[in-house]
């Protein structure tokens, strides 16, 4: 995807803080694309980071159909956005679309954030995923976990759950079980991470010992009503120590209560999606990430009662676990 272009006049970002309100011929731009899109709470946390650091900048959100992500992708383009976000059901879709994968698109096989770069007079889409970083780090912080040498069972072989799956196992966990409801998959997956990181031992199905994790990464969960995505009769809860569910809508799910009353350490979903945040912000702007101005928008958008992002999940049918 090469659109000839001139390159943007370089200007001055900055502007004072008493002008973020306006908008106008120099503001940057940066959007989501998804669909659904509704529930998304990336422009809140986005949107206030911006205005912390004093940048005239502003990040929209766009519900795209699927058949028209590459037109969506080239609009932005000519139009001199900084970058996307990409989320469901377009981060497989747009590794074709990319004129330059960075490392982490081709490590993990999606793209979820897009910088558009000007080379040699040229704008190119360069795609990125930060999903994956932000999982590692989210289970540092929020779970203490030592991932190196951790024995693991995830549940949802996906989207979602192959780029967790993916990183763990460049982690170096010890041990990673692999549970999905389609049993053809799970083993697929195994025998991509066998092939690729050898050192791991990966199972599809649930294991028979205790482990040190329990990883949600279906969307068992988003609504009420749902079942759990773990069967306790197969894996009692009792047998890990801690349990991440990537669901951050609602904050507590059927899974992380049931894992509060056996004990367990429990972290939901916000971390990935506020980390994943962060490193598109650097990646768009090279600039740090205000982690706290980012965290507390996230939460004030997400957990008021009257949130657009609760609101809009109760209209929308989600295809899979969104973090964007």
């Amino acid at each position: 995807m090469r659109i000839e272009v001139s390159p943007p006049p370089r200007i001055n970002l900055r502007v004072p803080q008493s002008s973020q309100a306006d908008i106008n011929a120099v503001t940057r731009l940066c959007a989501v694309l998804g669909r659904p899109i509704a529930h998304s709470a990336s422009p809140a946390m986005q949107n206030a980071a911006f205005k912390a650091l004093g940048l005239n900048w502003r990040y929209l959100a766009f519900e795209v159909d699927p058949k028209n992500l590459r037109a969506a992708i080239e609009g932005a383009l000519a139009m001199n956005f900084a970058g996307l976000n990409l989320t469901v059901p377009h981060k497989l879709l747009a590794v074709e679309m990319m004129d330059e994968l960075d490392d982490s698109a081709k490590m993990f096989g999606a793209v979820n954030t897009i910088k558009f770069e000007v080379v040699r007079s040229k704008v190119r889409a360069i795609g990125y995923n930060t999903d994956a970083d932000a999982i590692a780090i989210s289970l540092r912080e929020e779970l203490k976990l030592k991932l190196r040498g951790a024995r693991v069972l995830l549940l949802g072989a996906g989207g979602a759950g192959r780029t967790a799956a993916l990183k763990l196992a460049f982690e170096n966990v010890a041990e990673l079980f692999l549970a999905n409801r389609t049993a053809s998959k799970a083993e697929a997956l195994a025998r991509e991470i066998r092939k690729r990181f050898p050192a791991v031992q990966v199972v599809a199905g649930y294991p028979k010992a205790k482990v040190d994790l329990v990883l949600n990464a279906t969307s068992l969960g988003l609504k009420r009503g749902d079942p759990p995505p773990l069967d306790e009769k197969r894996f009692p809860l009792r047998q890990t120590r801690a349990v991440y569910d990537m669901i951050y809508c609602p904050a507590e799910t059927r899974l992380l209560g049931a894992a509060k009353k056996a004990g367990c350490k429990t972290a939901n979903g916000l971390g990935m999606l506020l980390h994943q945040g962060a490193k598109a912000f650097r990646i768009w702007t090279g600039k740090p990430a205000p982690l706290d101005v980012m965290r507390l928008a996230l939460k004030s958008t997400v957990y008021s009662p009257r949130s657009p992002v609760i609101a809009g999940s109760r209209k929308v049918n989600y295809e899979s676990n969104s973090k964007i």
